[in-house]
């Protein structure tokens, strides 16, 4: 008796489930992008912040008018001549004293960055001057140089010389010019 009511349950079940089914006229479906969603190329171009919807004001891919990236601390000097000069005679280091570590890490960056050019004593006598890929690159012994001469070079570049300022933070920047000021003293 209990199998005849099992199965008389699982068909009644059966028959409630498939009689809602009809090919002619679908289910829903929940989440219908999930199922039908649009293939897009990955670097092909979009309407998404072009034209129509930037009159509306949607320019979501723009940073927020006058917004600082995190971090950034505004330098005063302009890419000028007359902006490397002022920096040269106003702008000081605000680093107060550089620790054991610190100054390490400063030699490193040094290494890494400056001295394939300058050398590792800052004589001007690196690697590339050796091998004659660059010629004509000074040795800080031979310059006037000052805290803020060297850090708006690392800023900016000057000559051909780039700009250090995407590889370096400021802070790290600051370290080298440091290293650069302890070199300048032993030549």
């Amino acid at each position: 008796m209990k199998s005849l009511f099992k199965i008389a349950l699982l068909f009644g079940l059966a028959v409630s489930v498939t009689s809602c089914f009809n090919s002619k006229s679908p289910n829903y479906q929940f989440f219908p992008n999930m199922y039908e969603s649009i293939g897009y190329e990955t670097y092909a171009e979009s309407e998404a912040f072009n034209g129509e919807n930037q009159l509306k004001g949607q320019t979501a891919q723009e940073p927020a008018q006058g917004s600082v990236k995190r971090g950034f601390e505004v330098y005063d000097y302009e890419n000028s001549t007359a902006g490397y000069e002022l920096s040269k005679l106003n702008s000081k280091s605000p680093l107060d004293s550089i620790s054991e570590k610190e100054n390490v890490q400063a030699k490193e960056l040094y290494g890494i960055y400056c001295a394939i050019c300058h050398g590792d004593n800052g004589n001007g006598k690196g690697k590339l001057v050796e091998r004659e890929k660059i010629l004509g690159v000074p040795s800080y012994a031979d310059r006037q140089i000052t805290d803020g001469s060297v850090y708006h070079v690392l800023t900016y570049g000057l000559n051909s010389m780039g700009s250090y300022a995407n590889q370096l933070s400021q802070h790290e920047r600051w370290l080298v010019t440091d290293y650069v000021l302890q070199l300048k003293s032993k030549l």
